[in-house]
């Protein structure tokens, strides 16, 4: 069996310098290492210790990271031309046209808007808390952009999964705000946010048809709701399809695709069926969970 072959892919900015004896004079050379240094240093200031050895270490690892992730971003190639020479030629041009300190913050940039993105699809008071947000913050800047300069880095790749992860849930979360605020009785107003949990109300509720939202519930109305169900027997893909025609079309896909994952579910089979309505109300609970409404007698 042939050994496997492993491919070196250090950080951007190594691969960049590597290349300064050929292409650049002592002066841009120099001046490249004094930016280096000072970026060094304001990130063990703000973010590890800059009165310790280690500290200061852990700063030249994020440093070389955040640079390169800006380097990535900054180099407009095909994806599979990230890795050649002229890539990695272009990547030096950057750090000596705009400097690397510039090219640091476009790094530090795409961190600080991909902590701002949702990573759940459950939202709570504490996610626009500032110090949770610094929290995040920082703990994405050292999970992302930590990069042993003689260590393959797989920080850009990571990058990129993690954002296209959080579109997906930041999707999610914008159709359930949209559904929240044209909910039949009202916009509901809540800072907690179970997003799934509103999309499944809207579409267990569309079977019934008319194209009514409904964002929030309670067991009163859920009860309405059942015995209407199973009095007049709606068509449920015509009550979808009603539904659809309410939702804008930035949020149809995610409604659509969710209405695939409903459609033959034990839920809405029982629904139409002779479940008591206690059972179903604590089957509703499952999908909606803090959607519902607590009433009391």
């Amino acid at each position: 069996m042939l050994p496997a072959i492993v491919i070196e892919k250090p950080p951007r900015l190594i691969r960049a310098i590597r290349l300064l004896p050929a292409h650049a004079n002592a002066d841009e050379a120099a001046g490249l290492a004094d930016e280096l240094a000072g970026i060094t240093a304001m990130v063990a200031e703000k973010f590890t210790n800059d009165r310790t050895a280690e500290g200061i270490q852990r700063a030249q690892l994020l440093s070389v990271g955040c640079v390169s992730l800006g380097l990535e971003h900054l180099v407009k190639e095909e994806m599979e031309m990230r890795d050649d020479a002229q890539g990695d030629l272009e990547a030096l041009d950057v750090l000596l046209g705009e400097g690397a300190e510039f090219v640091f913050q476009q790094g530090f940039r795409l961190i600080r808007d991909l902590a701002a993105l949702p990573e759940d699809t459950l939202l709570g008071e504490f996610d626009s808390d500032p110090v949770y947000s610094a929290r995040r913050l920082k703990e994405l800047f050292v999970d992302i952009c930590t990069a042993d300069p003689g260590e393959t880095w797989s920080g850009h790749e990571r990058y990129l999964g993690q954002l296209k992860q959080r579109q997906d849930v930041q999707a999610i979360v914008r159709a359930a705000q949209w559904l929240r605020r044209h909910h039949w009785e009202g916009p509901v107003k809540d800072p907690d946010l179970n997003a799934e949990g509103v999309i499944a109300l809207a579409i267990i509720f569309g079977i019934e048809g008319g194209g009514r939202i409904v964002a929030r519930t309670g067991q009163k109305e859920f009860e309405r709701f059942v015995q209407t169900v199973r009095k007049a027997k709606p068509d449920f893909d015509a009550g979808w399809a009603a539904l659809l025609e309410q939702i804008p079309a930035p949020h149809q896909a995610i409604i659509a695709d969710r209405i695939q994952s409903y459609r033959n579910s034990i839920l809405l089979q029982n629904i139409a069926g002779k479940v008591p309505l206690k059972e179903l109300f604590v089957e509703l609970e499952n999908y909606a969970g803090s959607e519902i409404d607590a009433e009391y007698p």
